[in-house]
């Protein structure tokens, strides 16, 4: 039995992953390319590798000559009388095998079956780092920030490299090397290089599988999350829905004393983040969607996806938010083509679009919030 060669294989199988199976189909391809670099062919020549002991019988199958000159290849034929000595039963015409002596391999071949063996290795290593990941894919990991190449940031997944480009990374966000950060896999490509994983920090689906990961409900698929709307770094909105009554959405999503859902916003490096409940009515949701600002009344269209929206006066600018962004997340959420208006104005304006009346009420903004008291800087908002 060769115990140094069986050790070697479960080493190999136990670090890298890698089956026996394929590692013995590396020998046996290796010590053919070691017959056909030394004999010059390699066509007739067999491998055998026992599974159990690894005890290996390398040979050529020879045709069986009546008299050396007769032979016309030494590679493919036999004398009867060198094929005698090898076997007592031996006659013309029988196909006899003749063990060949791995030992007598010159060192450029031995050179050649060690690289052959490498290779399949290596290999073998890329396919199973590409498989690992390409599962993982569209899901979130956590990884090593390493070091920034370019605007891109490298960051080590354990068995591979991820590369966070900066159209993915969240402006103002800023990393040092071995922060531990989470990152949504975007795409796993194999390459001759080995597989390429392209990740983000900045795609909304990387807020859902946080919530996910952190709360139960949504795990069991008692609570669903039907709609994200994101703006990387500075807000999201989320709509939930519960399919089992007894169970609040909004209230799993946050946890208590808002424990689930402040773990997400660290995770996010401050950013806030709105739950609402999702309602089948677009004019229920778009209420919602519209958190924390008072509506006054919603007249949404199903058909063209357009809404227009009433609020007080005083309302405006926190249904509109700061640029915009109120409104614009409230739109993504829901699918709909919001406008929304003041009462005054919807007395004389009926084609009154928010974009147009963003930089009037943007100095606003922060007053709408701290008089009506419905936002603190870090708060997480809810629908009511």
């Amino acid at each position: 039995m060769n115990k140094e060669l069986m050790e070697a294989l479960d080493i190999l199988e136990k670090e890298k992953e890698i089956s026996k199976e394929t590692l013995f189909e590396a020998i046996e391809n290796s010590l053919l390319t070691a017959c056909k670099n030394h004999f010059g062919k390699a066509d007739n020549v067999k491998v055998e590798i026992d599974r159990d002991t690894c005890d290996f019988l390398c040979y050529a199958e020879k045709e069986v000559v009546p008299t050396k000159e007769d032979v016309e290849d030494n590679c493919l034929q036999i004398s009867l009388d060198d094929a005698k000595e090898l076997s007592e039963k031996a006659a013309v015409g029988d196909i006899l095998r003749v063990e060949i002596k791995s030992k007598e391999f010159g060192r450029i071949a031995t050179m050649n079956a060690k690289n052959v063996i490498l290779q399949k290795i290596r290999e073998e290593e890329r396919s199973v780092i590409y498989n690992q990941y390409y599962e993982k894919e569209k899901d979130v990991v956590t990884g090593v920030v390493q070091r920034y190449v370019g605007r891109s940031i490298s960051i080590n997944l354990g068995k591979a490299d991820a590369m966070l480009s900066e159209s993915e990374q969240v402006k103002g966000e800023v990393f040092k090397p071995t922060d531990r950060i989470k990152v949504y896999i975007l795409e796993v490509k194999n390459t001759p290089k080995g597989p390429r994983i392209n990740v983000s920090r900045t795609h909304p689906e990387l807020v859902k599988r946080l919530f996910e990961s952190e709360v139960t409900e949504i795990k069991d698929g008692t609570v669903e999350i039907k709609s994200i709307a994101r703006e990387a770094g500075s807000r999201t909105k989320i709509a939930v829905w519960s399919n089992n009554p007894n169970v609040d959405a909004v209230g799993a999503c946050v946890g208590m004393n808002s424990a689930r859902v402040n773990a997400i916003v660290e995770e996010l490096r401050g950013e806030k983040i709105d739950i609402v409940n999702w309602d089948e009515n677009p004019g229920n949701l778009i209420q919602n969607a519209l958190s924390p600002a008072k509506i006054v009344a919603v007249f949404a269209d199903p058909d063209e996806k357009t809404a227009k929206v009433v609020v007080p006066d005083y309302q405006l600018s926190l249904a509109i938010g700061k640029e915009g962004q109120n409104a614009r997340l409230a739109a993504r959420l829901t699918g709909y083509k919001i406008d929304i208006k003041s009462e005054t104005q919807a007395k004389d304006a009926p084609g009154f679009r928010y974009e147009d009346y963003v930089d009037d009420y943007e100095d606003e903004y922060e007053e709408g919030y701290e008089e009506e008291g419905l936002y603190e800087e870090g708060e997480v908002t809810e629908d009511e």
